[in-house]
């Protein structure tokens, strides 16, 4: 006779229901090692763990590491779901920018996010190059049509701020229209802001080192080589000038109604965690007070922007 784990219950028929902390240790364990179901279902007890994964030569370690993570991202999309709840329910309009040089986890983080949000009013938005008509537009004109209708959130995968670093650094726009946007960029983000949209502009900054692995990741992993482009090779070479066009852009945009808010990510997984802190931690929404984790971000990982911060890029 199997012995049911402590708090481990059945339905009608019998069948073991899980726990949503025993289907995170499942998804854990499997994506540490390969098991089989039936090595699975024969883990009914903490020694019977113990003892499968030490048959399977598995680091604990990192998988008690990975455990946690996994449990501590799905309280906070927990958080998240109540956040978009309230958004919908008063019709409010929340932008969130993510902006940072290719492989600083933009894409990864925004997947996150979204896991468990009803699509429906939560989008991202990640825009291909510009069409010959656009290019002939007022430049926020196609982001401005991406904007957050009532009830509604919207993840920006880069961002208006294209023309401040990468249009600039790769030779997409002349200087004039360089100027020009960072003089209005403030403007734009200060009528969303008298207007009532609730704007959060997210820079990931990594190392020089940390870009190139994961360029090289992308390279030999044929599941990750569609996020490789043209930009990336360029990526490393013109990482200096990079620099001075992404200072410039903090130097220029960041405003008291719309400030950068920095995330250290060389290490994905506080990045994820810690950039949903915050804005959870920013945004109100009705049961906040009775949050089932922390929602204060660790400040050593996201941090506001300040002329005298050091960042990793």
């Amino acid at each position: 006779m199997q012995i049911d784990a402590p708090g481990t219950t059945r339905d009608s028929n019998g069948t073991t229901k899980l726990t949503d902390e025993e289907k995170i240790v499942g998804r854990t364990l499997k994506s540490a090692v390969t098991l089989t179901e039936d090595e699975l279902a024969s883990v009914n007890s903490r020694p019977g763990l113990v003892q499968l994964l030490s048959s399977k030569n598995v680091d604990v370690r990192k998988a008690l590491v990975k455990l946690r993570y996994e449990q501590e991202l799905q309280r906070l999309q927990v958080e998240l779901v109540q956040l978009q709840r309230d958004v919908q329910i008063n019709g409010r309009r929340v932008a969130i920018l993510f902006e940072g040089r290719d492989a600083a986890g933009k894409g990864g983080t925004i997947r996150r996010f979204m896991e468990h949000l009803n699509p429906r009013t939560a989008k991202i938005a990640a825009l291909a190059a510009p069409t010959e008509v656009e290019k002939g537009q007022w430049y926020f004109q196609r982001y401005q049509s991406h904007l957050p209708n009532p009830g509604e959130i919207v993840f920006f995968d880069r961002s208006w701020y294209n023309r401040a670093v990468v249009e600039p650094v790769m030779g997409f726009c002349t200087n004039r229209q360089y100027e020009v946007f960072m003089k209005q960029a403030p403007e734009f983000e200060h009528m969303l802001y008298e207007d009532g949209l609730e704007l959060i502009k997210f820079w990931f900054s990594i190392s020089k080192e940390v870009q190139s692995e994961r360029f090289d990741s992308r390279h030999h992993d044929p599941l990750k080589q569609w996020k490789l482009s043209p930009v990336d090779a360029e990526a490393q070479e013109r990482w200096d000038i990079y620099t001075k066009y992404k200072e410039e852009m903090f130097s220029k945009t960041h405003t008291s109604y719309s400030p950068w808010i920095i995330v250290r990510a060389n290490d994905k997984k506080k990045a994820r965690l810690e950039s949903m802190r915050y804005v959870l931690n920013q945004l109100n929404y009705a049961g906040k007070d009775e949050a089932c984790t922390k929602l204060q971000p660790d400040p050593e990982v996201v941090l506001r922007y300040h002329r005298s911060s050091a960042s990793l890029d």
